[in-house]
């Protein structure tokens, strides 16, 4: 019988972030621009739990420089909710997409949790329950912005779209530069939307939603 780190190994995805040299220093436009123009969009999709049926329609692009991995999210949606105005309120029960990477210079892993509007949760976790939130000088050297304004917000009907970008410096996840790969994997979800979901990019194999399993990461090349 498989179990689930076999499960976990066979179906864990791989894919490339495309280089694009001092991309950190860009100015916001500049950073969006690229990443369309240059950076291959890949499916968030995942429907792991089928009690959770709903898909809205998200993509990911995933970039880097020599200092810094950039991270743009496109979601189309029918209900955009956003109350956590901090990131000490909780973030991902609002129109949210997150990135959990592990630690490449210790154990354990990142995420980075972000709504609709801007809103962002960062912390260096053992597990779900067991982390360390980022401190505001961290969190300060995070760029990140979006399309929507930075106010609440909660609009229904088909189609709704917005776009999210984030900027995190390696130096952030303990490396001096950029490593030659990292597990991750990026998420959409939205617990108190009027549809609540849980999507994945790379699978995963869980009685119930849960996001915290690095044992399902996919892995990222830096080319």
């Amino acid at each position: 019988m498989k179990t689930s780190t076999d499960l976990a190994a066979h179906t864990a995805k791989r894919i490339e972030a495309r280089f694009i040299r001092k991309i950190e220093q860009f100015r916001n436009d500049e950073i969006r621009l690229v990443m369309l123009d240059r950076v291959e969009s890949h499916s968030v999709a995942c429907v792991n739990w089928a009690e959770y049926p709903y898909a809205p329609k998200v993509t990911f692009r995933i970039a880097h420089s020599d200092d810094a991995l950039a991270v743009m999210f496109e979601v189309e949606e029918e209900h955009l909710r956003a109350v956590a105005m901090s990131g000490e309120e909780n973030v991902w029960e609002d129109s949210c997409v997150e990135f959990f990477v592990e630690s490449p210079a210790a154990e354990g892993y990142f995420n980075f949790e972000v709504n609709c509007i801007g809103t962002m949760l960062a912390a260096h976790r053992q597990s779900r329950t067991e982390a360390t939130l980022f401190n505001a000088e961290q969190m300060s050297k995070i760029r990140h912005f979006g399309s929507l304004q930075r106010a609440p917000i909660d609009s229904r009907g088909a189609g709704q779209k917005w776009w999210m970008v984030e900027v995190i410096p390696f130096s952030l996840l303990g490396l001096e530069s950029a490593p030659r790969s990292l597990r991750c994997n990026f998420y959409k979800c939205g617990d108190k939307c009027d549809r609540p979901h849980f999507l994945s990019w790379s699978p995963i194999d869980k009685p119930e939603p849960n996001f915290h399993c690095p044992e399902f990461f996919g892995e990222v090349i830096l080319a």
